[in-house]
């Protein structure tokens, strides 16, 4: 086993799911929308301590969770604030549009937001949508066919649109 570096932390061993286990967490970490996708990678915490995550299966963290450390500390995961367009207009429609082109889609009650794309915002635009520019935590659906981002969706058992199939 690798030696740690002083001041590093104990590797993560888990992920603890959101709610489940209090804020006593002694540190933090700020990962982003591809951050959140991992199974192995090295961390630091807003307290500059790093940690390396070595999971058994790649995970997709929305923020809420921790990592439970070897040595039984906990590291809360936060989403990051990161470049996002907030779409508010005919929502199901613009919906329609952002799922067609398979970009992960956040859906909120009275508005959209999608990672920043200025060929998409474009787009929304020419389609009636009000769209501004924000910073902030981007958690998108995930997947209908598995957990995570669209994992598991196999498309050997089956296929798509009209016709006789197998």
């Amino acid at each position: 086993m690798a030696e740690r570096a002083t001041g590093d932390l104990a590797p993560a061993v888990a992920v603890l799911a959101a709610g489940s286990w209090g804020d006593d967490a002694a540190d933090r970490v700020l990962l982003g929308y591809e951050e959140r996708f991992l199974r192995r990678r090295r961390l630091a915490t807003e307290g500059g301590r790093a940690f390396l995550v070595d999971l058994p299966e790649t995970v997709n963290l929305r923020g809420g969770e921790a990592f439970r450390l070897a040595d039984g500390t906990r590291v809360a995961v936060v989403a990051a604030p990161e470049p996002v367009l907030v779409v508010t207009g005919d929502l199901a429609r613009l919906a329609w549009h952002i799922g067609n082109r398979h970009t992960p889609a956040q859906i909120e009650p009275d508005r959209l937001l999608i990672r920043a794309d200025p060929v998409l915002e474009g787009m929304l635009a020419g389609l009636g949508a009000r769209v501004t520019r924000s910073m902030e935590p981007f958690r998108p659906e995930t997947g209908a066919y598995g957990t995570g981002r669209t994992m598991g969706h196999d498309h050997a058992g089956h296929a798509h649109g009209p016709g006789p199939h197998p």
